[in-house]
């Protein structure tokens, strides 16, 4: 995740390695280079600004602008509240693993050296374990029911982030047999155990769900169709000055595409993804500073 200062508008304006510009500019390219064509026909060849047909086509476009602009906000909002989501659970992650280590700081004799060495690196390995798991590509297409035969280790019978909690699960339910807790102990850090795997599930949930491909689809096509119908309504009014203005609204109408496609998914490696490494980190050294 890109870390920044809001206030600084000369960093913001520069262009940076995910600037959806650079992403862009061969397109931007391709759009200047038809509705110059476009201009040029008509001012060179067609010269039909005199009809009032064509001259009710920036009437249109503004009619179409108004509607896609509420497709495409409605379009961002989803994909940053899948963002948002993704953020919280990691920070219930953390507030979960401080919570389970500080219960077993206080629930296991400091003598235990075993028992409380196991429970640092497990509760720091699942986190670790669970960003694996969220950005490998078989997650992703857990609920696909099309075969992949392009990921050769596509086995739905193993998870990493169940077998870890099933260690810890395993120790605590041990600890209360052989009478080093009670039960009402048992209780309490079972309720802070079952926390990881609803965490996981939650994240699982926003990684194998996309937006529907109906309506991811149906923006871009609309987006597409829309800038390429521009030239003929701007060149009768505009000219060549047409070029830039059709080039800027199609730059912002495929960046806020651009930039929902990225954050939809907050568990990949992208700049703006969520920072799990640093997150998995936070938790090891927090548990190890309690436990260790």
């Amino acid at each position: 995740m890109t870390t920044y200062d809001p206030q600084n508008w000369f960093k913001a304006l520069a262009l940076h390695r995910s600037d959806t510009f650079r992403k862009l500019l061969p397109l931007l390219v391709l759009v200047g280079l038809f509705t110059w064509g476009v201009g040029w026909l008509e001012m060179k060849h067609l010269k039909l600004s005199s009809n009032s047909l064509v001259s009710n086509l920036p009437i249109m476009h503004s009619i179409l602008g108004f509607a896609i602009s509420m497709l495409l906000v409605f379009r961002t909002n989803t994909a940053y509240d899948r963002w948002w989501e993704g953020r919280k659970l990691w920070g219930q992650l953390v507030n979960t693993s401080r919570n389970l280590a500080l219960k077993i700081d206080a629930h296991v004799d400091g003598a235990d050296v075993s028992t409380r060495s196991l429970f640092a690196r497990s509760i720091a390995l699942f986190a670790h374990e669970l960003r694996l798991h969220l950005q490998l590509e078989k997650t992703r297409l857990a609920l696909d029911g099309k075969p992949h035969p392009e990921i050769p280790d596509f086995d739905r019978s193993k998870h990493v982030p169940a077998q870890v909690v099933r260690v810890m699960q395993e120790r605590t339910v041990r600890m209360q047999r052989e009478g080093e807790i009670t039960g009402e102990q048992l209780l309490v850090l079972d309720k802070e155990l079952v926390q990881f795997m609803e965490i996981c599930g939650s994240c699982e949930r926003i990684k194998n769900t996309p937006i529907p491909y109906s309506y991811s689809s149906f923006i871009k096509k609309f987006i597409v169709v829309y800038v390429l119908t521009l030239p003929f309504g701007f060149v009768f009014s505009l000219g060549y000055i047409a070029i830039p203005v059709t080039m800027f609204i199609f730059y912002v109408m495929a960046s806020l595409e651009l930039i929902a496609e990225e954050i939809e998914d907050p568990f990949g490696t992208d700049a703006n993804d969520l920072p799990m490494e640093r997150l998995a980190a936070v938790i090891k050294g927090n548990v190890e500073e309690i436990l260790v």
